[in-house]
């Protein structure tokens, strides 16, 4: 691999994580100039930097060294802190708010979230083609599964697998005014064993 397609790696993934040059500058502690000439090979980097720039991706050093067709690292480390919100179309009007927080690996056969609840109105049913695990972090929750007469309380610490097409709803357990989980999908291509 050359030089050029070392800065053109740090800009391809920086992209694909949806990261700006201001973000990848403060997480890396580099300035905007100095990350922008590294992906327009203006400068060329040090191992010190290229070590600080993949730690700010949250990608192995190896990772930008790989040729086309090597795109997704071994590991992705982050912080629950640096989940991405993302909007689920319903405007907040569900209390439901959504931190993924594996969004910077490139490739993941999984997609862990924190999901926070607070009070608004009920949520229909849903259905996914993924399987997924929940774990109930704080709060009380009722989880409906399939229709609005099967339910279960859960409980800090309380579990739940649900295969894929299960029809499910939440919403907080009377008297709760906030709760939340750790919410995982798996890919919907997977065959687990």
């Amino acid at each position: 691999m050359n030089l050029l397609e070392l800065s053109q790696n740090i800009r391809k993934i920086r992209i694909e994580q949806e990261m700006t040059v201001e973000q990848l500058a403060k997480n890396s502690g580099f300035s905007k100039g100095f990350i922008s000439q590294v992906e327009n090979f203006r400068l060329t980097p040090s191992l010190k930097a290229l070590t600080r720039i993949a730690d700010a991706l949250g990608v192995s050093m190896s990772m930008l060294f790989a040729e086309d067709g090597d795109t997704a690292s071994q590991y992705t480390f982050g912080n629950l802190s640096e989940g991405r919100e993302l909007d689920r179309d319903d405007g907040g009007e569900h209390g439901i708010r959504y931190l993924s927080l594996a969004h910077r690996h490139i490739g993941r056969k999984m997609d862990p979230f924190i999901i926070e609840y607070t009070p608004a109105s009920p949520r229909e049913f849903k259905i996914h083609d993924t399987e997924e695990f929940f774990i109930l972090l704080e709060g009380e929750l009722k989880y409906f599964l399939c229709d609005n007469h099967t339910h279960r309380l859960m409980h800090p610490n309380d579990t739940l697998y649900l295969k894929a097409n299960v029809p499910h709803r939440v919403e907080l357990a009377p008297g709760c005014s906030y709760a939340k989980g750790l919410l995982i999908y798996t890919d919907s291509s997977l065959d687990i064993d």
